[in-house]
């Protein structure tokens, strides 16, 4: 197991060899593909239906409306990640023109935003857990408004292999999925409570009523489906952001970088 992170850095390690099976945002995979990669990255496993990130603010907003973003800045995500597409699509789904109405820093490395925005940097951030709950803790910002929850449906993270690696390790890739799929069965079945209390061990810098904190937050927003199916609709919203942020110059056979087979037999 090794953390890069970003998208980006895990496609490298993928198509590097470095690493078998990726987790990532599969706009990677499109990229790759359009790119004009010989072996291409498939994705056969989604994990989340729901952007895992949050807004956080300076101080508090009870009556917080996207409308509030205008003429402030904003610590973002990198450009042509999802995470900054996701925060992006939001705006203009309200109304919002990114370049025009408000500024977003896309120069800070992933993972470092909460620590700016902590030392003074930004009105506004867009952080993952823990960094929007470390915030309030620390009483330096406070979570306005779920990405994840205005955004709708998006299929945000995926398990992906190259065509090779799956041709050739087909029970790898099985035995993979049918475990992860244990994992959405015990979250569906359990509270947020029960959850937190397994995972704590995994999570050595946060105390179990942080991260208890966390799961209830991706719970009660629908996080993690059923099953993990990436369905085909799934993928069609996925690249109508992509368009939408000016990423996408062709559109991506469905048929090509998805694999159901593998899901749909872990959900029997």
């Amino acid at each position: 197991m090794s953390t890069p992170f970003g998208a980006d850095k895990t496609m490298t390690a993928v198509l590097s060899g470095e690493a078998d099976i990726g987790f990532m945002g599969s706009e990677a995979s499109i990229y790759t593909y359009n790119e004009g990669a010989n072996d291409i990255v498939v994705n056969f496993a989604q994990l989340t239906q729901r952007a895992g990130n949050f807004l956080v603010a300076r101080e508090e907003m009870e009556d917080f409306s996207w409308e509030d973003l205008k003429g402030h800045l904003v610590l973002g995500g990198r450009k042509g990640g999802m995470p900054e597409m996701v925060f992006e699509y939001i705006l203009k789904q309200n109304g919002i023109d990114p370049q025009k109405d408000l500024t977003i820093d896309q120069s800070i490395d992933f993972g470092s935003t909460a620590a700016a925005f902590s030392g003074g940097e930004g009105d506004f951030t867009v952080e993952f857990e823990p960094g929007a709950t470390s915030l309030e803790q620390e009483g330096k910002g406070y979570v306005v408004a779920s990405l994840g929850t205005d955004s709708g449906y998006v299929p945000y993270t995926a398990f992906s292999a190259k065509e090779s690696y799956i041709k050739e390790n087909p029970e790898v890739i099985q035995g993979f999925t049918n475990a992860l799929q244990k994992g959405m069965d015990y979250v569906r079945d359990h509270t947020p409570e029960e959850i937190a209390a397994v995972i704590e061990p995994q999570f050595e810098e946060s105390d179990l009523e942080t991260i208890t904190t966390i799961v209830t937050r991706y719970y009660e927003q629908d996080t993690w489906a059923e099953n993990l199916v990436f369905s085909e609709e799934s993928f069609d919203l996925l690249q109508d952001i992509l368009e939408e942020a000016g990423e996408l110059s062709n559109r991506a056979p469905y048929e090509k970088l998805v694999n159901t087979e593998f899901a749909e037999e872990a959900a029997k």
